[in-house]
């Protein structure tokens, strides 16, 4: 890659063609929205508006800043834009999936839609529908959320067809509430262009149900321990998942428990529920045998949180509520002890001290796909450019540098307001890959093992979270040796847990365990990841004697 890291005119082909151009108004590096004007041929093309301030459109000097708009799906940082851009300019169409259309007004809750006509026209699925002469679109499903799309746009000349694939955001696994992203219907498109998403980089994840596993079980262990757990989530997609997976999972099916909803987060739990028949056909069923949502019948219960009642609820409990609320309206000391989790954003570490709390834990459940499902997608498709948006500029990199992409695409990663011009040709010459591999030195020295690396490193803004208390953990992968930061987070929560857990006989306090994996020979578990709750009949307490000693 380039230093500006976007210029793709740079790269010689065979055929500069100027057919397709990409100038990206927000790519959702931070916590700016993704937004992105296409061009094809004459065709100008917005896809998505995620953009908090739609200036930078109303200061085009075309009548309008596109010929037409198209939402991949209804989350605020691909949509929050939009009403603003309609109430600008009235006559520019918009258009997404039926159900989008359908979500969209969440992301202006003060907004009273009734006496604001329906802006965002529904597109079918798997349909192409033609707009202007020679443009025509076709809607995939795209998992992530309900109603969520890649776009497929081709531009049709005398010469040759113009392909060019977004994919919003995208997520291959099915999740509770809305089945993944079909390959096999995409499988050898061969776009021109595909614009990607990469929010987590090259990380790669545990499957989707050892995700859902691991949140049930510390949820469970909160509430065993009698503490009430508080979940802030954003109004659509993730609260409702973790809903319906307590609602269904077996550790919680029948449980004498509340859980309580409040805010947009249950106001996206009654737009579900106008949704049932787009629903997977899991949800349908469930739906056939006690309610989605709002259940008092069948424990464990689901309740409506009225404001009035934030602070006084039964405890322990369970509280899904807006990430932007003030947890403190929740968490008086009146009301007992709580665990307070919070999802893990990819590229952006969470400041614990924002929140004045310290019993505060992040958990895992993906909502899009991981390194191995981007690069999966990619080799599927076979396009010719790939344009990677939405994740952070290291983690969209990181991607950038793979050996396996770089020597079959054209890779971009561009900045806001940097045009990426898309030449079609046969060959083409792929400028150098930033440089991210750091070469060191291993020293033995007696009984400790040193690992020198240069200075260079910590220049990447992943070192501070990296080194925040100067402990890493060390694991084989394979044959190669893997260093992970130890974040205050995890040593506090090490604390309090080996203080929950004293009085166990567990994993948590037996002398063979390191590092949250078994070291007893003689154990089942042995070289096993453990559960700090787990037991086995090896156990032996971390303060008995050793009975092996001499």
């Amino acid at each position: 890659m380039s230093d500006d890291r976007a210029v793709s005119s740079r790269i010689k082909v065979e055929e500069t063609n100027s057919e397709l151009e990409c100038l990206p108004y927000g790519v959702h590096h931070v916590d700016e929205g993704v937004c992105l004007l296409v061009r094809m041929g004459p065709h100008r093309i917005l896809l998505d508006c995620g953009l908090a301030d739609i200036s930078l459109l109303q200061q085009l000097k075309q009548p309008l800043p596109a010929d037409i708009v198209l939402c991949t799906h209804a989350h605020s940082d691909h949509a929050r834009g939009l009403l603003a851009l309609h109430q600008a300019f009235p006559q520019l169409p918009i258009y997404a999936s039926e159900v989008t259309t359908q979500l969209l007004s969440l992301n202006w809750p003060e907004v009273d839609f009734k006496n604001i006509p329906q802006f965002c026209q529904a597109l079918p699925l798997r349909s192409p529908v033609e707009f202007q002469d020679g443009l025509s679109a076709e809607l995939f499903s795209a998992g992530h959320l309900p109603g969520a799309t890649a776009i497929l746009l081709t531009y049709t000349t005398s010469q040759r067809n113009y392909t060019l694939l977004y994919t919003g955001d995208f997520f291959l696994s099915n999740s509770r509430l809305a089945e993944g992203l079909p390959l096999e219907e995409l499988r050898g498109l061969e776009p021109d262009v595909l614009i990607i998403e990469g929010s987590y980089g090259t990380t790669r994840h545990p499957h989707r149900r050892t995700q859902e596993n691991q949140l049930v079980e510390r949820i469970n262990r909160a509430i065993a321990n009698s503490h009430s757990v508080l979940i802030p989530t954003p109004t659509l997609g993730l609260g409702q998942e973790i809903i319906m997976l307590l609602r269904s999972h077996h550790n919680f099916t029948g449980r004498d428990l509340d859980i309580w909803v409040d805010g947009t987060v249950a106001m996206g739990c009654d737009a579900y529920l106008e949704l049932l028949p787009h629903l997977p056909a899991s949800v349908q069923n469930f739906a056939k045998h006690q309610p989605l949502f709002w259940d008092e019948r069948v424990r464990p219960r689901m309740r409506r949180l009225q404001p009035d009642q934030r602070n006084n609820v039964g405890h322990p409990c369970i509280i899904v509520t807006d990430e932007t609320v003030d947890l403190n309206e929740y968490c008086q000391p009146e009301t007992g002890p709580w665990v307070i989790l919070l999802p893990e954003k990819p590229g952006q570490p969470i400041e614990i001290d924002n929140f004045g709390l310290t019993n505060v834990e992040t958990y895992l459940l993906a909502q899009h796909s991981d390194g191995s499902g981007i690069t999966q997608l990619i080799h599927n498709l076979r396009p010719q450019h790939v344009i990677f948006v939405h994740g952070s500029p290291t983690y969209l990199a990181d991607l950038t540098s793979l050996e396996e992409l770089q020597n079959r695409y054209h890779l971009h990663s561009p900045q806001a307001g940097t045009l990426v011009e898309l030449p079609i040709g046969e060959t083409f010459l792929q400028p150098a890959p930033p440089e991210t591999n750091y070469e060191g030195e291993l020293n033995e020295l007696g009984a400790v093992v040193t690992i020198a690396l240069p200075e260079a490193i910590i220049a990447d803004p992943r070192w501070r979270s990296f080194a925040d208390t100067g402990l890493v953990e060390a694991r084989w992968q394979g044959q190669e040796l893997v260093l992970r930061g130890l974040s205050q987070r995890e040593l506090l929560n090490q604390s309090s847990d080996r203080l929950i857990w004293a009085d166990m006989k567990c994993c948590g306090t037996c002398r063979f365990q390191r590092g949250q994996r078994c070291g007893n020979p003689a154990s089942p578990l042995f070289n096993f990841k453990v559960t700090p709750e787990g037991y086995c009949p090896a156990f032996e307490r971390l303060s008995d004697p050793d009975p092996h000693a001499t």
